[in-house]
């Protein structure tokens, strides 16, 4: 069985950062927010069934999925998000599962910001947090995306909190400095889940 690394982080933690290097080592990563945006395209099943659960205003004119619009709606209605969710959370699941089976690498690792939260931590083996302070995350998240520091503290009050992941977390990265840093810690990381994924290959002969 191939071995699955979880790779988590809020917002402005350098998750993706770290994932980048994963890749440059090798490694397929399989993202769930690529994933979660495939799923709803147009012509996927999802993007019909949240047309029907929320009427045509979902759609732009050329039939997309307008996020916008959407994301305002679910963000007032907590019924209208466990709506969206039964629709996109199980196509998202089966997506991911189909790539981390598909993945040509020693080893794979699923990226999620919402790994524990959407219980995707159950289609892997391993977790690694990606973590850095609240006020780090807020400086690294305005800088980065120009968002306001309103929107920032709303999405990170929707993520699970800091103390929550780590005790979740089976391996915890600080990423609190240059990013030289954050790559010399992954190294002995990348090392050992090589080791494992050859003791994966070895059993299932």
């Amino acid at each position: 069985m191939k071995f699955v690394l979880g790779l988590t982080g809020g917002i402005g933690s350098g998750k993706s950062a770290a994932s980048q290097w994963f890749e440059q080592q090798g490694i397929v990563v399989v993202d769930a927010d690529i994933v979660a945006r495939e799923i709803v395209e147009v012509g996927q099943p999802a993007l019909l069934h949240i047309q029907q659960a929320f009427g045509d205003w979902v759609l732009t004119e050329d039939g997309a999925l307008d996020r916008r619009a959407l994301r305002e709606h679910i963000f007032q209605s907590a019924e209208a998000r466990k709506t969206l969710e039964s629709i996109t959370h199980p196509a998202i699941r089966q997506s991911i599962i189909q790539q981390l089976q598909a993945a040509q690498s020693p080893y794979v690792i699923l990226v999620s910001p919402l790994l524990f939260e959407t219980n995707q931590h159950e289609l892997t083996e391993h977790t690694l947090l990606i973590d850095a302070s609240v006020e780090l995350q807020i400086q690294r998240a305005a800088q980065r995306d120009g968002q306001n520091i309103e929107q920032i503290h709303r999405i990170i009050a929707a993520q699970m909190p800091r103390e929550q992941k780590q005790q979740f977390a089976k391996d915890i990265v600080l990423n609190d400095g240059h990013l030289e840093h954050l790559y010399a810690q992954l190294q002995p990381l990348h090392a050992k889940y090589l080791q494992r994924a050859k003791v994966n290959e070895q059993s299932s002969l």
